[in-house]
């Protein structure tokens, strides 16, 4: 049964990344190269290659990836590096006969700059949310994002390509490029937060009151959610307080703010965004196999 379950892991592992893949093959070829931004990652590199030398996007992709996968192997672990490769070699085949076979866009140079950030950061963010890569930059952004797990992938991205669309821009000598190799990353990067994070966001209330267990009951009656109660004090007459702790999404929250000040008047009640919510009622997450 754990082989069968593990199989079936990989050929969902495999769809996605082939999807993933046709998305960002389709925004670096039928959007960017046919645009000739300058574009972010190995595959900007892969561009500039193309556009000076003739060299097909996909194989130079993977020469580009050879040395910076081995220097990065020990730090991402085994099963990550194996995934990646994996989706390297899918995509870099992807972005040389597949796309090739789609119409190329060949209209307002803006409106293929937005379509290269959405369209290329919807494909990177569901081939991040399998924890895989397509590799080159990928391994140097997640190698930095398990060096300060605090970063954002969107935030480390952008920061890692800035130089590379500098790079094309000066090369090319194409001012109008870099401001738009700039407009493809900043989309790219707000796509792959939003869907990485944005999807599962939601809002988390605490309640400061004495009546907690009621507090509770009201919740699960209102929204059908579960609560915590923190046993917590008062901070200057010392009074016992139960702090009631619920997350939900963000049309749950309108019921039981409502409910909540219908059960107790007197209570303190503090809502918060939370960018993402995981666990039982919610988004789970995938524990990965082979990591370090």
């Amino acid at each position: 049964m754990k082989k069968e379950s593990r199989f079936q892991d990989i050929i969902k592992d495999i769809g996605v990344e082939v999807l993933g893949s046709i998305l960002i093959a389709v925004a670096l070829y039928n959007f960017a190269l046919y645009a000739e931004f300058p574009m972010t990652g190995f595959s900007g590199i892969a561009l500039i290659l193309y556009r000076l030398f003739g060299f097909p996007i996909g194989i130079s992709t993977i020469v580009l990836n050879v040395p910076v996968a081995l220097l990065c192997y020990r730090l991402l672990g085994r099963g990550f590096f194996l995934r990646s490769f994996r989706c390297m070699i899918i995509s870099s085949l992807i972005i040389d006969y597949v796309a090739p076979l789609f119409p190329a866009y060949k209209g307002d140079r803006l409106l293929a700059a937005i379509c290269t950030g959405v369209i290329g950061g919807i494909g990177y963010a569901i081939i991040y949310m399998r924890n895989s890569s397509t590799g080159g930059a990928d391994f140097i952004i997640m190698a930095v994002k398990s060096l300060k797990p605090h970063l954002s992938l969107g935030k480390i991205a952008f920061l890692s390509d800035v130089g590379i669309v500098l790079a094309g821009g000066i090369i090319f000598k194409d001012m109008d490029g870099i401001i738009y190799g700039m407009i493809i990353n900043y989309f790219l990067a707000i796509v792959v937060d939003k869907m990485m994070y944005g999807i599962n966001a939601g809002k988390l209330t605490f309640i400061v009151t004495t009546k907690g267990q009621r507090i509770t009951e009201v919740i699960e009656e209102a929204c059908g959610r579960g609560s915590t109660i923190i046993n917590a004090s008062g901070g200057y007459k010392r009074t016992d307080k139960d702090l009631v702790m619920c997350a939900c999404n963000n049309k749950q929250m309108y019921a039981l703010e409502q409910a909540v000040k219908e059960a107790d008047p007197e209570c303190f009640l503090i809502i918060l965004e939370s960018n993402e919510v995981v666990g039982n009622g919610f988004k789970r997450t995938r524990v990965a196999e082979g990591g370090k």
